[in-house]
Formats: C-alpha cells, structure tokens, sequence
C-alpha cells in the first residue's frame, strides 16, 4: 500500500492531504452527475467484457447452478448502492448468504470501522453461519461480483473505481470524503490492490481520492493487471485467518466465535 500511495497521493502527511481536500471541496462543489466518463474508460471497459465473455459466461453459469442446487432462494443478490456523483443504482451480486438474514450487525461493524483506525477485514473472515455452501469462497476470490458486469454494460460501473457504497454508509461521509463519487464506482481499484484488508477506512479514502485524481488508462491497466495476484493474496489471507481462529478454539474450546 505505502508504494501505491507514494506514487498516486499528494506527497504530503495524511492530515495535511484531508485539509486540502476539504479546501478543494469547499471552493465549490462540482456536480459529479456532469462530469463526463472518459472515452478511454468507457472502451476499455467494453473491450475487456467482449474479451472476457466466452469464459466469465460459463463460469458464472457455473455459480449459478451451484446456488440454485445448495440453497433455497434466488440466484442473485440485488442491492441499491451510491454510484457517480451520489446517484443509486442497483447493484447485482451472486448471492453468497441465505435468504433473510439479519444485516444490523454487519450495519453497526461498519460504523464501528468508519470511526476507527481498524482494519477493514470482513465480518465472514472469522467465519459466518449466513453463508451458503462454498459463499466463503466466492466472497474471498471476489467471483459473487461476477454479475456486475451487467452493471459495466449499463454504464453504472467500470472496471476500475471506487468501490460502490451502500446509501447508509454514504450518509455517514463528510463532505470531502464524497469526492470519491466524482468518479464511476468500480469492481476492482486502487484501494483493492493495495492491501484491502489491512488498510483503514481513511486509508480506503485517501486511495479512492488519489485515484480520482490521478486516473488514466495506464493507472486503469496496471490495476487491473495487479488484481488477480490480490485477490490470491486475500484468499491466502483469509485462510490463515480461520486457521489461527481454529487454533484458537482447540486450545481454548470456550472461544466464541462471535467475538
């Protein structure tokens, strides 16, 4: 992360990087939703998908059928998310948990990381009796988003952005952090590749807004050539996580795993 950010933020400490932004924001806040897509952005995304298409379609037909077969309910997952310039759109997932599960504690874990320095891991990384059989798998090597393509198709997403927020997470954003929605959210991105689990949520920040910033189709490339090599990190990570936490439980039965 250090090295990404040295190359794409301000070279200035990260306090000092707020209150610029903060300045920049308050001179006169731009309207996100006239803000054209670049032409580059918008062919590579397509390109890409053209490319993609005789395997991601198999594969996702794959998924599919195993979702169907291991659990009750539909096949994907659908929820609003903030897009370009705080619009919403709805954002598809293949569906990784049962159907009707509670989400209040997954609503108040982010909040708890939005006001901490904690590490943005995920609330399934210890493990989560919501998942469907193998939902751990596809959320850690990030094939559930497998469906946002569709999202790329309609302009809603590129390839390369922000991650899109959902609206209670935006609500919590001050002004200039919303500068990351000058820009199309995307399924991978600077903040991916750059050590996702181990970053803070102003970390997080800082690289969307270092993105925003300094976004072009070499940055957009380079992203995304390093985004299989993070994503087999994160499945790596993930797995040394639970086999810690197993460790934990034989030697102290009386862990729980909700902590």
């Amino acid at each position: 992360m250090v090295g990404l950010m040295e190359i794409y933020s301000p070279r200035i400490p990260g306090r000092e990087v707020k209150e610029v932004l903060k300045l920049v924001w308050n001179e006169g806040e731009r309207d996100a939703d006239s803000r054209e897509v670049p032409a580059w952005k918008r062919a590579l995304d397509l390109g890409l998908i053209l490319f993609a298409l005789p395997a991601a379609l198999p594969l996702g037909a794959a998924i599919a059928l195993w979702i169907k077969l291991s659990s009750p309910g539909p096949v994907l997952f659908r929820q609003e998310r903030v897009g370009l310039g705080g619009g919403r759109f709805t954002c598809l997932k293949f569906r990784s948990m049962k159907t009707n599960v509670e989400t209040k504690a997954h609503r108040e874990y982010l909040q708890e990381l939005m006001q901490s320095n904690t590490p943005m891991t995920k609330m399934d990384a210890k493990g989560d009796s919501r998942l469907i059989p193998l939902g751990a798998l596809l959320r850690s090597t990030g094939l559930d988003e497998l469906p946002q393509l569709i999202n790329v198709l309609r302009g809603e997403m590129s390839l390369v952005g922000p991650r899109p927020c959902i609206p209670y997470e935006y609500e919590g954003y001050l002004a200039w952090q919303k500068r990351r929605f000058l820009t199309l959210p995307g399924l991978t991105g600077l903040w991916q590749v750059s050590g996702k689990n181990r970053t803070t949520f102003n970390e997080m920040i800082e690289l969307d807004l270092a993105y925003v910033e300094n976004q072009s189709l070499w940055l957009d490339i380079r992203i995304i050539l390093r985004t299989v090599p993070a994503l087999l990190a994160q499945v790596s990570e993930t797995r040394q996580t639970r086999k810690s936490l197993s460790k934990t439980k034989v030697v102290n039965p009386s862990h729980e795993e909700a902590n």
